[in-house]
């Protein structure tokens, strides 16, 4: 029994291992995302075609994907679509404000997840993750009521961005069990790069200034290769292969540790706490509260459960 249970846990360590590593790359994406100065559809392109292009060596240059049935390759295709737009909507977040707002709207994820996943997947709405989710909305009121005017787009634009990042774990966590995480991710991304191409093609038919469309220096093009190949190619394989194992609201919950990772580095490189008042990071400390609040809930409840059983 001892060996089984020992065995048991370290299935379930594996899975937060995974994810935990991901959230580390994860919250180097904002940071290379300030110090890359592209416009932020050339700048998602840009880190699709090279993610893409990695995966390519993962799946044997599309060996196997025939075998997949069509329908599941479009869905596949959609879900990259919204990840496409997350990621636009993410860096439209960041040039239009900065580092740290970007990051904690982003954290608003969980809130929309616990709304999403039991919509999408038909199961009973769960009141300690719409709890822990509702923690945010004090945090968001005191973020936008002290901060300038003039990021309040990119706070609308960063919870757009949240939005589509809850919708597109929860479909992933629906559909990850079709195929290999290799695959899944080269499908996906794929359809993000259709979707940024598209967005790109239109801004530029319309006559939209994008006063670039490659990085201008090689440091650049070094912070979008690490942007692309470590922050989004291996982080996105981790995440999705911690997916199998965890419901899509514990994995949410977890990347919300990405803004701490964020605004620390934030601080350190771009000095961002002299434009940012207390009560700023009071606002994020509350929504960071419900990560840590959530699994220790969580746990209550099970040896609650477990008492009376």
């Amino acid at each position: 029994m001892y060996i089984l249970k020992t065995m048991a846990r370290s299935e379930k360590v594996v899975p937060y291992i995974q994810i935990h590593t991901a959230v580390l790359l994860f919250g180097l994406t904002a940071i290379l995302g300030e110090l890359i100065h592209l416009p932020a559809v050339v700048l998602v392109w840009w880190r699709v075609l090279l993610t893409v292009f990695s995966l390519l060596f993962f799946i044997q240059f599309g060996k196997h994907l025939s075998q997949l049935p069509k329908a599941l390759i479009w869905r596949y295709l959609g879900i990259g679509a919204i990840i496409g737009l997350h990621w636009i909507c993410f860096y439209g977040s960041l040039k239009l404000s900065n580092v740290s707002i970007c990051l904690v709207c982003l954290s608003t994820t969980t809130f929309f997840t616990s709304i999403f996943e039991p919509w999408f997947t038909n199961k009973k709405i769960e009141p300690m993750q719409v709890f822990t989710g509702m923690l945010i909305i004090p945090g968001m009121i005191l973020i936008v009521n002290n901060i300038e005017s003039g990021y309040y787009l990119g706070v609308g634009v960063g919870l757009l961005s949240a939005l589509f990042a809850a919708i597109f774990s929860v479909l992933n966590k629906i559909y990850i069990q079709e195929t290999d995480p290799y695959t899944m991710s080269f499908i996906e991304l794929s359809g993000s790069w259709m979707l940024v191409s598209l967005a790109l093609l239109l801004l530029t038919i319309s006559g939209v200034e994008l006063h670039t469309y490659l990085p201008v220096t090689w440091i650049e093009w070094l912070w979008l290769i690490i942007l692309a190949f470590l922050c989004t190619t291996w982080a996105q394989v981790l995440t999705l292969k911690a997916l199998r194992q965890l419901s899509a609201f514990a994995v949410n919950l977890t990347i919300n540790l990405e803004p701490i990772y964020g605004i620390i580095l934030a601080i350190l490189l771009f000095k961002e706490h002299k434009s940012l008042t207390p009560m700023f990071y009071i606002g994020a400390a509350i929504i960071l509260l419900s990560v840590f609040l959530y699994p220790i809930l969580s746990k209550y409840k099970s040896s609650t459960l477990e008492q009376y059983e």
